[in-house]
């Protein structure tokens, strides 16, 4: 057998990566610098100044179960008006997986204030974003009465944070590990993020869904979340949707979504708010923890980095309003507690930034013109090429956009379509605009709609125009992996539902 010299070999396994990797870099780096003139990025040094000080835990520490259970209601006892704590389910073990909301309006949802989340903790022994987001908790209550622009963040949003979406694992897990696997899966082995529906289930078969991620994908379904972050540990990047690509092999694949221009400006969004993350360069400050690829910029598109089937922010883009994305916090696993005030100071203004992108986004209610009642599951989509999102109970949307010019297209059931130019610029970056739908004079009159929040289902209301401009093949491919989607979505929602 012919055996291939070690560095010749390295570069064998490394050139489908570059290869990938070289049309993502191009299109970021050109993204990047039209969201820089736009002014819609912000540096460290900037939102320090911005947000200027804020309270801080006096002690920065690991919680097991136990712990965070009684941390988290001892929040909700000492901010009462200001927070609320809810269960989505429990672990295969028993454990409540809670969430914690911090807002003026925590109890439920209050009409023009927009659903955020962050979910940490998804592999048991990646344990830092579950510490990050005690103490970010901790610094949005202690720092409202004092903090002006963290008290507009909290009047006007609804922050819902998942400490732990494994808690199982993390009973397992050991601190000081710096990669093993010890704790990652869930109490049945399984790998949380390889356990959402399949997006190519004829390439990479759906597998039994486990308890956790039934609890995050009815969560998901039930509160119209606007923005979504999932905290990882194992680098220091952003990674953003397609996670993965219809192709039977495990290279590299540059899959961008008919949204990547968004998840571009929201990935570099928080990279460039971090200390280090935006710069060139090893990921990780112990060279021991560096893997072979370095996004330029600190993000990278999922697939482009490795290919992922069933990840969590792939079926929240297909499947929900949401728009998500992964972060990888810092290279350690399971740092030692003495770490964690270093890791906090890197990354709590991008945590706090992040949380403000959601209101980025044009919104406002689709309403029956005769009777001003809100439309319930109305389609609202932009230039008829990019994710479609549906109105909540209330005929509510919202929707991540960029600066730009747009038709905004609304449709209904028994109603007359609406398409309406809309103009985002810096002035008028969050556009308040409500659509009045006519209902359709052959409509038989429809029978009373339940005013109770329901998971909901999407409705892929209309096909892609022949005459709408050319896109890429690749937006072309995207365009129809995102609608086949939907529908897998869908039915698949309904067997396990």
């Amino acid at each position: 057998m012919m055996h291939l010299p070690t560095n010749l070999f390295v570069f064998l396994w490394i050139l489908p990566c570059c290869l990938a990797g070289e049309e993502s870099v191009q299109v970021e780096e050109e993204l990047i610098s039209q969201f820089e003139e736009q002014g819609e990025i912000s540096t460290l040094e900037q939102l320090k100044a911005k947000i200027g000080p804020i309270k801080e835990p006096p002690r920065l520490r690991h919680y097991n179960y136990s712990h965070l259970t009684s941390h988290i209601f001892h929040l909700n006892t000492k901010f009462p008006n200001l927070t609320h704590v809810y269960s989505i389910g429990q672990s295969v073990e028993g454990r409540q997986l809670w969430v914690l909301v911090v807002s003026k309006h925590a109890a439920k949802h209050h009409k023009l204030i927009p659903e955020f989340k962050y979910v940490g903790n998804m592999h048991g022994n990646e344990a830092v974003g579950r510490s990050l987001l005690v103490a970010l908790a901790w610094s949005l209550l202690h720092s409202y009465n004092s903090n002006l622009w963290i008290r507009r963040l909290v009047d006007t949003t609804r922050i819902h944070i998942l400490f732990s979406m494994n808690p199982d694992g993390y009973e397992k897990s050991r601190e000081g590990d710096h990669s093993s696997v010890i704790g990652r899966y869930n109490a049945n082995e399984k790998d949380l993020n390889r356990n959402f529906p399949s997006r190519f289930p004829n390439y990479f078969p759906s597998g039994e869904l486990q308890p956790e991620t039934m609890a995050v994908m009815n969560w998901s379904r039930q509160v119209s979340f606007v923005l979504s972050a999932n905290l990882h540990g194992g680098t220091t990047l952003v990674n953003y949707p397609f996670d993965d690509y219809p192709t039977r092999g495990r290279d590299s694949r540059y899959s961008p979504t008919p949204d990547n221009e968004l998840f571009v400006r929201l990935a570099y969004s928080y990279a460039r708010a971090h200390t280090r993350m935006w710069k060139k360069g090893p990921r990780c400050i112990n060279d021991d923890l560096n893997m072979v690829i370095d996004p330029q910029h600190g993000i990278i598109n999922g697939a482009d980095w490795y290919i992922v089937p069933g990840g969590m922010q792939d079926w929240n883009y297909l499947a929900t309003n949401c728009f998500e994305i992964t972060i990888e916090i810092n290279c350690y696993k399971y740092p030692y507690e003495k770490d964690l005030p270093f890791l906090w100071n890197e990354n709590k203004y991008a945590l706090l930034h992040f949380i403000d992108q959601t209101h980025n986004a044009v919104h406002g209610f689709v309403v029956d013109s005769e009777t001003g009642e809100g439309i319930p599951n109305a389609t609202v989509s932009i230039d008829n090429k990019a994710k479609i999102i549906v109105t909540d109970a209330h005929g509510e949307y919202w929707r991540l956009i960029n600066q730009g010019e747009y038709e905004l297209t609304v449709d209904a059931n028994h109603y007359q379509p609406v398409t309406k130019r809309i103009h985002v610029h810096s002035t008028n970056r969050s556009p308040h605009v409500d659509i009045y739908l006519h209902r359709l004079s052959t409509t038989p009159t429809p029978r009373p709609r339940s005013r109770v929040d329901s998971p909901r289902e999407f409705i892929v209301a209309r096909s892609f125009s022949s005459t709408t401009s050319p896109v890429s093949s690749a937006q072309d491919l995207n365009s129809v992996n995102v609608i086949c989607s939907f529908l897998i979505s869908i039915l698949i929602s309904r067997i396990f539902s």
